[in-house]
């Protein structure tokens, strides 16, 4: 791993962090500087109106232009709050779900962006779109967006390259190639940091049997302060959970998530060793 691509973690004060879940691979964070909005899709327990009242800059970022990571209600917030950034993956804006002007940034794989507030790296997905390294105030941010083994269920200990008709897709995939795309992209993030303070990432039991190996695989490779499940609005809450016995056996704190709207204090942080 090459140290002059590595971010530098450095100490800092304590100040502690407030995530919300929204729904489904929604998230808010509140920091002592500014408020993400991540994957917006949908807000049962009104989220939203109340943090658009916050005097904090706020960031809204969407990974992708699939209809559950990202709606044009961001859009009408911009009435409401001016201290408002959209950042928004390429892909959204090829899908024409969204119009040039709409966003203060468009970003794909590779990408940096930052301000006196934020800095963001777009990374890669083996779906649609991008994931997200964000840093602020001292922390490091990782959201998955769609970045997951999807075809965990395929694979086994032994399992030939072939190809396999997925009914959910409705087309042919070698489940081998697909998870060395995934583990590609780890890679690539593994360039950028090994370690963050908090992890939204996809455990979806619709991907049946396996569906923790993705999130399995991203713990082995990197250091977790915080391991929060997303994706999951379908299987339930309680499916999210079985990723928390993988957790714990590495001593990672895991989000049990029990309802939209939920938030969750910490202060968690790693530091220079």
């Amino acid at each position: 791993m090459e140290k002059q691509l590595m971010f530098n973690f450095v100490s800092v004060t304590r100040q502690s962090m407030t995530l919300t879940y929204i729904f489904h691979s929604g998230f808010a964070l509140e920091t002592h500087s500014a408020i993400l909005v991540i994957d917006y899709w949908l807000d049962p327990a009104d989220v939203i109106p109340k943090l658009l009242k916050s005097s904090k800059p706020m960031y809204v970022l969407s990974s992708h232009f699939h209809e559950d990571h990202f709606s044009r209600k961001i859009f009408a917030w911009k009435q409401e709050k001016r201290n408002i950034t959209y950042i928004l993956s390429k892909d959204i804006l090829r899908h024409r779900r969204a119009e040039r002007q709409d966003a203060d940034v468009w970003m794909a794989k590779g990408a940096v962006w930052g301000d006196d507030n934020i800095k963001v790296h777009a990374t890669g997905s083996n779906d649609s779109g991008v994931s997200w390294i964000i840093q602020i105030d001292g922390k490091f941010i990782f959201h998955a967006g769609d970045l997951n083994n999807w075809y965990a269920r395929f694979l086994a200990e032994e399992t030939p390259d072939q190809i396999i008709y997925s009914k959910e897709t409705e087309e042919d995939i070698n489940p081998v190639k697909e998870e060395k795309r995934f583990l590609g992209e780890l890679k690539d993030i593994g360039k950028i940091t090994s370690r963050f303070d908090i992890v939204m990432f996809p455990v979806d039991g619709r991907i049946g049997n396996g569906y923790t190996r993705g999130g399995r695989q991203f713990i082995d490779r990197f250091e977790v302060g915080l391991f929060v499940p997303m994706h999951f609005i379908v299987s339930g809450f309680k499916s999210a959970w079985r990723m928390k016995e993988f957790t714990d056996k590495r001593h990672i704190p895991f989000w049990s998530i029990k309802r939209n709207g939920e938030q969750i204090q910490t202060n968690t942080i790693i530091n220079n060793i």
